[in-house]
């Protein structure tokens, strides 16, 4: 006991000082807006968008590069970057079809949570993979352009592009870019196909 107990006082308590100033003269942390890497801004060639039609048009999403591109007749007419699902909620990778289009779609799944006041908490979340914070609401928030892919959420819309996967399953385009897909696209094959 003599030789455990000199060693326990002999190393875990100049240990636990030596820790509390190394800690001390650690440099603060780096903002995570500083740690994502910016995506390149969406790119679009009139020449080629002005050809598209609802039949010869394709969508092919990456979500190891958070990007999608419209093809029309297999030129790039759009690449722009996207949010995919997050960890939680993964976008399956496959071949999908556009099976339904809204302008504006509400969803029971996804919205942000609110408080008493109803300012916004937590925004763009999806209560399948989401806990609300304590005294918060669900609030359902409209959807642009949404373009129905498969069950369970799948689809493309407008949405919040933070630069990393943060949806529920579906593909969200950036504000100014789903209605030049919205309006390309038809229900049916051959239009959307996210990707791995």
């Amino acid at each position: 006991m003599g030789i455990l107990a000199r060693f326990a006082r002999g190393l875990v308590f100049p240990a636990l000082f030596a820790s509390a100033a190394a800690v001390a003269q650690t440099p603060p942390l780096t903002p995570p807006s500083k740690l994502i890497a910016v995506q390149e801004p969406p790119k679009a060639v009139p020449r080629i968008l002005d050809r598209a039609t609802a039949d010869n048009t394709r969508i092919v999403v990456s979500s190891g590069r958070q990007r999608a591109r419209l093809y029309v007749d297999g030129e790039v007419a759009i690449d722009t970057p996207v949010s995919t699902g997050k960890k939680r909620g993964v976008t399956p990778a496959g071949e999908y079809v556009v099976l339904e289009k809204l302008p504006e779609h509400r969803s029971s799944m996804h919205g942000d949570f609110v408080d008493s006041l109803g300012r916004v908490v937590m925004a763009g979340v999806s209560t399948r993979i989401d806990a609300a914070p304590a005294g918060t609401v669900f609030r359902m928030v409209p959807q642009k352009y949404f373009m129905r892919l498969g069950p369970d959420g799948l689809a493309l819309h407008a949405g919040r592009l933070p630069g990393y996967p943060s949806s529920d399953t579906s593909v969200r385009l950036p504000q100014d870019i789903a209605p030049l897909v919205f309006q390309r696209v038809k229900p049916g094959p051959p239009n959307a196909y996210p990707a791995g």
